[in-house]
């Protein structure tokens, strides 16, 4: 029953990445010791290697052959060998008791890396959580270099945050190992249908527990198979109709089974949002209708008239079935009374990638792969951004090494057409609001996407300034990550983006949705806002390796959040008309 989709989403991804966390930890606590940059960066850099990685970390070990993955010498290999033979690396827990305990745990607060950790041990005496809150609150941290009275007060709110927050997935996370549940569950003879639901399902941006739904005539049988799947480690409890069970990687994954007859009311009824069903059930009761996951009946004879499938439910309060991913009640509902759904943004959609990464930067694979890649998913164009000058620590192009490039693409382009690929570039946007080239370079690209990877600190009106300059260069089309944030990790700078998206309408520059499952920036709450007003948007991966070209879906994911359509979207053009668009926007 260990299905294929099982073998790469719980094994060769959950390896690969409890290797890089591996690595990524001995990083951190070497930093803290005050070992050398270069020591802790060549760990940094196999962690970021190995996660990218496609194929599995482990046959690699088995084969003798770490050592070919970049970054990755004589001893790393020995330490990755260690711990994928026994679960453990004795360099690491020597680390952890040299260093005291509480510094392990001040790392999981964002944004205090092991820079700041050492600095507060060091200066302040600081040898935790407690410890940190308590000279917040006592405004210790002012006094150290690079902290003051505003990152005093950012920490305070991280720290509460960080007390607060229960354990969230990112959506990149669990969709896959939803559908791998799913996919095993639906090869147990006993179940009818199996569907993912809940917030999973609306595509929600971080996700609690793993909820699966499915149908059955014999659900003890089905509840069974399911507490015995490969990817259990522990049953939480075990009932007749529902299930609780920890996965080998510790997630917590909930299957209820009701009959086929129900299993459309209940997929609408566990999908939700809350506020959505609530909704529903006051639209029910004015008809004279009660819902539940059961089916929808007549409130005063309780005859059941539908249920089977959502759409029965939909339609017999008068509504058309509207996609999960709108059902948060944010008129969605009244939209739908109206016959004003919008038709939303489909992955078929989707044209090209316009935001990729190569080897000439920080990417992992060659120019001509990462071509081939996007052409195996029916893409007609790709454009290669990798970075600009300015972001030496990702290897970013001089002015040479950009026509270099262009000349590697122009050749390429003559091999693979129709197929196009576009000659861009990921731009810095600077402290002081100039972009990394200028206009005589700038002209010289087919498509020109800004960022802002530096001085992220500086206050709202700084930034926004930054930005809408950059926005206002004739030759920049799309503004990416727009927030800069990292879900879990990095809050995002302050930024009007009221003021951001009326520039962007008035110079037609798109804003990204960033694809990547820590980033989906922007969040669909601005996408829509975006969208109100008139700004287009770029649904982009900032792939660095090919498999991350995948996370495309999520992006569409949040933009189909966002209420966004197929006119909304600029990698949604034939190449013809994109080029247009671009072109005008050049002329402006």
């Amino acid at each position: 029953m260990e299905s294929v989709l099982y073998r790469e989403v719980f094994e060769t991804d959950v390896r690969n990445k409890e290797v890089a966390k591996l690595l990524g930890d001995i990083a951190d606590l070497l930093e803290i010791k005050g070992e050398s940059a270069f020591r802790v960066g060549a760990y940094r850099e196999a962690a970021r290697r190995i996660e990218g990685l496609s194929f599995d970390v482990e046959t690699l070990s088995a084969q003798g052959r770490l050592q070919e993955i970049q970054g990755v010498g004589e001893s790393l290999a020995a330490r990755i060998d260690e711990y994928l033979k026994v679960g453990r690396v004795q360099y690491l827990e020597d680390l952890k008791a040299a260093i005291p305990a509480g510094l392990v745990e001040l790392l999981q607060v964002p944004g205090l890396g092991p820079k700041k950790v050492k600095l507060v041990y060091e200066k302040l005496g600081v040898m935790g959580i407690d410890d940190l809150e308590k000279a917040a609150h006592e405004h210790r941290l002012q006094a150290l270099p690079g902290m003051g009275e505003k990152s005093e007060d950012k920490l305070i709110r991280e720290l509460e945050r960080w007390r607060n927050r229960s354990r969230r997935l990112l959506l990149g996370d669990a969709l896959p190992r939803a559908e791998a549940v799913a996919e095993m569950l639906q090869g147990c003879p006993a179940a009818r249908q199996v569907e993912p639901s809940g917030s999973i399902r609306r595509r929600q941006e971080t996700i609690g527990d793993i909820d699966i739904l499915a149908s059955s005539d014999s659900p003890e049988e089905l509840m069974a198979c399911f507490n015995t799947l490969p990817i259990v480690k522990e049953v939480i409890a075990h009932g007749p109709t529902k299930s609780s069970v920890l996965s080998v990687d510790d997630l917590q994954i909930d299957l209820r089974v009701v009959k086929p007859v129900s299993f459309g009311s209940a997929l609408q009824y566990f999908t939700g949002s809350k506020n959505h069903n609530v909704k529903l059930r006051e639209l029910a009761q004015k008809r004279g209708l009660k819902i539940n996951e059961y089916g929808i009946f007549e409130g005063e004879t309780g005859r059941r008239i539908g249920g089977n499938t959502e759409e029965e439910i939909y339609n017999a309060l008068g509504l058309a079935c509207m996609p999960p991913e709108l059902r948060e009640d944010r008129g969605e509902i009244e939209a739908a009374t109206a016959d004003r759904l919008p038709d939303l943004i489909e992955m078929g959609d989707i044209e090209g990638d316009l935001h990729v990464h190569t080897d000439w930067s920080d990417g992992h694979n060659t120019l001509e792969e990462v071509a081939r890649a996007a052409m195996a998913k029916g893409y007609s164009y790709l454009a290669i951004c990798d970075h600009s000058k300015s972001l030496g620590v990702a290897h970013g192009l001089s002015i040479e090494r950009v026509r270099e490039q262009r000349q590697d693409i122009d050749e390429l382009n003559e091999r693979l057409h129709p197929f196009r690929i576009l000659a861009g570039i990921e731009m810095d946007i600077r402290a002081d609001g100039t972009l990394d080239y200028d206009d005589e370079v700038l002209k010289e690209f087919d498509i020109v996407s800004a960022s802002i990877h530096f001085a992220m600190g500086q206050p709202v009106d700084k930034i926004t300034q930054r930005v809408i300059a950059a926005m206002r260069n004739p030759y920049v089309d799309v503004f990416n990550h727009p927030t800069g944030r990292i879900i879990g990790r990095r809050y995002p700078y302050e930024i009007d983006l009221e003021a951001v998206f009326a520039v962007a309408a008035e110079t037609h520059t798109a804003l990204e949705i960033n694809a990547a499952p820590d980033r989906l920036d922007l969040n669909d709450i601005s996408v829509r806002r975006a969208k109100e007003l008139g700004v287009m948007i770029a649904i982009n991966t900032d792939a660095h390796a090919i498999p991350q070209l995948e996370f495309m879906r999520y992006g569409v994911a949040t933009a189909r959040r966002g209420w966004i359509e197929k006119p909304d979207v600029l990698n949604a053009l034939p190449l013809p008309e994109l080029l247009a668009r671009l072109k005008r926007s050049r002329s402006k």
